[in-house]
């Protein structure tokens, strides 16, 4: 008898399991139909930016790998930005950069504020907490050397001093 109880537990267990499991592939099947809005912006979106920071060709490169896909309005997205629910942590976490810093708005900062963000880019840099662990994990181009680091460093201290200049002139 207790055998016989055993079995039908055990049977009754897999049956259930299989139709867990059918069920949570049934609904990532589906969620692969939704996805959020993509980052796409146009790249003339930086151009304010650059002609006001004048960061040098390989600065600018740097900035380009390491920097705008999640500060900015124009992101690369690697192949598996199209799997759900990659693609929602990844909008999140753009969304989480651009709200910190978006280079692409960068008119609509006030010249203290420019100044101010101008800082905590040498900082974050200086400090190694930019570019994200999470993001150079993924985006091997984006880990920066030491003289890369180096050279974001002096560019951006340059940047803020001048807009520091700005403002003691107002």
């Amino acid at each position: 008898m207790r055998i016989a109880i055993f079995k039908l537990l055990k049977f009754t267990c897999m049956k259930l399991l299989k139709k867990i499991g059918f069920i949570l592939l049934a609904a990532i099947v589906l969620a692969q139909f939704f996805s959020p809005k993509e980052n796409n912006g146009e790249l003339s979106s930086l151009t304010l930016f650059i002609n006001e920071t004048k960061p040098s060709e390989e600065v600018h490169k740097i900035l380009k790998t390491a920097c705008f896909d999640c500060h900015s309005n124009t992101t690369r997205y690697p192949w598996y930005s199209k799997i759900t629910p990659i693609n929602f942590w990844m909008t999140h976490h753009i969304d989480e950069g651009k709200e910190e810093l978006n280079f692409s708005e960068w008119a609509n900062y006030s010249l203290k504020r420019k100044e101010h963000k101008m800082e905590e880019v040498y900082e974050e840099v200086e400090k190694r907490h930019m570019p994200l662990g999470s993001y150079t994990w993924t985006h091997t181009d984006a880990r920066l050397s030491d003289e890369e680091i180096q050279k974001v460093v002096l560019w951006a201290k340059q940047a803020q001093s001048d807009y520091k200049k700005q403002l003691e002139k107002e």
